[in-house]
Parts: structure tokens; C-alpha cells; sequence
């Protein structure tokens, strides 16, 4: 198996996610930083896999060997009902323990509005934490509002959330390659 720099992990069950495009723009952002990436999409694991936690499946292996290998790992998923998608959260059961021990770890969420800003902070983080995360690089919370797509299907960010995004994405950059 290669060995990647960073993978980005997409909690969204939807194909065209504001979430899952951004963990592409990431993905760029970082390699254009000299990193080697790959992306994880929950949604195309198979849903009978997940389901019945099915460790033992090839597609799961290999997912689960792409974090092993990695340095550092993008977390990204919707908020619902202010947690983070039960797609990642059936994915992360499948986890080992210490999956993300070592590893430089930067979520990311998207919600419809700042009274989900806390589920970064209350959710998202302690679960990673929880998977031996050495290093949680601050976190992004996104309105999707803050989000558009353009005709082309591109994302268009508002400049403060890419100031943000470059910020966040920059200094897990920096720790991998120190």
C-alpha cells in the first residue's frame, strides 16, 4: 500500500456534499503544501460492510490501512441535530482504538446554523480525542451559507472561511512536514 501524508475522511451520506467538497479542496490545498493525499468518502464504503461492522471486508481494511499509515487526518462531516453524521460515526466504530494515536488531526464540520458551532468542541473532538488523536489542529465549524456552488459545481468560499481553511490546513501542513 502507498503511503500517504494525510488522507481526508468525508462523513457525508451525500454525493454531492458541500462537506465531501471540501475535503477535496483540502486535499489540494495540501498537496499543493507538498504532502501526498488521499480521501476516504463513508458513503462509498459499502453500506452492508458498515452495517454489520464488518472489520473483516477488504474496503474497510484498506480504509482503515490508509489511516494507519498516515501522519495526519482531516476529519469532515455535516452536523445533524448537533453531532456529526451517523456515517462517520458508524465508520469510526470500526476503528481501532488507537487509530489516530500519533497523527496530526484537523476536523472540520459544516451546519445551517452557529448554534451548532459547539459540536466541534463537544462532539467531534473528544470522539477523535478518544481514538488517541496526538495533535487536534484548532477545528473549523462552517455554515454551509458561508458555502455556494457555482455553476460549474466548484465551491465558492466566503473569503473569511477560506482564510480560515488556508489557516487551519497550513499549520497541519507545517507539523508533517517538521
Amino acid at each position: 500500500m502507498i503511503k500517504y501524508d494525510a488522507v481526508t475522511i468525508s462523513g457525508s451520506p451525500s454525493p454531492l456534499s458541500k462537506s465531501g467538497a471540501l475535503g477535496e479542496y483540502a486535499r489540494n490545498f495540501l498537496e499543493y503544501a507538498g504532502l501526498r493525499t488521499r480521501g476516504i468518502n463513508v458513503r462509498d464504503l459499502p453500506a452492508q460492510d458498515l452495517f454489520d461492522g464488518n472489520i473483516e471486508s477488504d474496503p474497510i481494511q484498506y480504509s482503515r490501512g490508509l489511516i494507519q499509515s498516515a501522519r495526519a487526518v482531516v476529519v469532515l462531516t455535516p452536523i445533524y441535530k448537533s453531532s456529526y453524521s451517523g456515517l462517520l460515526k458508524t465508520f469510526i466504530d470500526l476503528l481501532p482504538n488507537d487509530a489516530l494515536a500519533g497523527k496530526v488531526v484537523l476536523p472540520i464540520a459544516l451546519g445551517v446554523t452557529s448554534a451548532q458551532l459547539v459540536s466541534v468542541d463537544y462532539a467531534l473532538k473528544p470522539v477523535l480525542a478518544a481514538l488517541g488523536a496526538r495533535d487536534i489542529i484548532g477545528g473549523i465549524y462552517a455554515q454551509e451559507s458561508l458555502i455556494e456552488w457555482t455553476e460549474e459545481k466548484r465551491l465558492l468560499l466566503d473569503d473569511e472561511l477560506k482564510l480560515s481553511l488556508h489557516s487551519n490546513l497550513r499549520a497541519l501542513a507545517d507539523v508533517v512536514l517538521a
